[in-house]
């Protein structure tokens, strides 16, 4: 029952002693108050960094709408000129990669970086911290250095047994951004997987990355979500070598330096037209959702991913970038 003026008497005295107690109550609420603040969103760092696939556009993209919709903390990273503009050709600098020590989760989309050991160490103690990772396309020859002391290990030992597989082949480059060239459609067993909530089959831009089969696996017992099917092959006469049909999106385990198993979502998937399927955007989002251990905020349509502005990005091509883009979420909490 709450606390009257009845309580304490009605005078001039036992309203003093009210307001006493009153002040008590008020100033221990306001302890735990202080004692308890609300937790922060997750915090959600995209590291872009490819010349042919146009993340520079795709992340900022998906990132907004963790930000706009769903209320997450966002970063972005890009490969920055010493001027501050964006330019995927630089394969030497990732600006923004401090955020990584407070992330939640990374998700990367490079390709063949040969970053300093500053920012190269940055990524690789995230790795090794035992939290989740993501990683799209290209992240699996994340890195390509000309010999010296990271060559051995980041080439491809690295992203095989971070994301499940190095870089092998893909089934050729066909009218790119202009052909379907890949049929995306899920794995039976894999139908209620919290990944693939409201995802349907669709077909995407992406020419089919090969990954196993003919010899090859994937590293780390990965859970394959879809399967994709070449529609066009270079390998038509070897696909006993190269199957035309692979896995194109899995999640697996990895376990590093902390001894703590961290959950990694991969995508082959990623040509700047792919994104434009909600579908595509949804297995992003999803993948996101699971990598931070909140499949249970998935509802059964999938993660809302609808873009919160216009998306239409330059078609892939080594040097087809938007000349004058300039960073968004470059610094953590900073705002488009």
């Amino acid at each position: 029952m709450p606390l009257t003026l009845r309580d304490f008497g009605a005078t001039r005295t036992g309203f003093r002693r009210f307001l006493v107690v009153w002040g008590v109550f008020a100033t221990a609420a306001s302890l735990v108050t202080a004692a308890e603040p609300a937790a922060k969103p997750p915090h959600v760092v995209f590291i872009s960094g490819d010349e042919e696939y146009r993340s520079e556009e795709s992340l900022p993209m998906l990132a907004k709408i963790l930000d706009k919709t769903h209320g997450f903390r966002v970063s972005v990273c890009y490969a920055l000129d010493p001027d501050g503009s964006i330019n995927p050709d630089n394969l030497t600098n990732i600006a923004g990669l401090e955020a990584l020590d407070d992330a939640d989760l990374v998700v990367m989309y490079t390709r063949f970086r040969k970053l300093p050991d500053a920012q190269l160490a940055r990524i690789v103690k995230y790795a090794e911290s035992g939290k989740p990772m993501m990683g799209f396309r290209t992240a699996s020859h994340a890195f390509k250095y000309d010999g010296g002391p990271h060559a051995a290990e980041m080439n491809e030992a690295w992203t095989r047994k971070i994301f499940g597989q190095k870089w092998i082949t893909h089934h050729g480059h066909f009218g790119d951004g202009k052909e379907l060239l890949t049929a995306v459609s899920i794995i039976p067993s894999e139908a209620k997987n919290p990944v693939l909530r409201g995802v349907s089959p669709f077909k995407t831009y992406s020419w089919l990355y090969h990954v196993e089969g003919g010899g090859d696996s994937l590293s780390g017992s990965p859970e394959k979500l879809l399967i994709g099917t070449a529609l066009k092959s270079g390998h038509a006469k070897e696909h006993d070598r190269f199957p035309a049909t692979n896995p194109v999106a899995w999640t697996k385990t990895y376990t590093g330096a902390s001894g703590v198993p961290a959950r990694v979502f991969f995508t082959t998937l990623g040509h700047p037209f792919d994104f434009k399927d909600e579908s595509m955007r949804k297995l992003s989002l999803n993948g996101v959702f699971w990598a931070l251990g909140l499949e249970d905020k998935i509802p059964p349509e999938g993660v809302k991913a609808d873009l919160v502005e216009p998306y239409e990005p330059n078609n892939s091509g080594n040097g087809g970038y938007k000349k004058g883009l300039k960073p968004v979420y470059l610094k953590t909490g900073s705002k488009p």
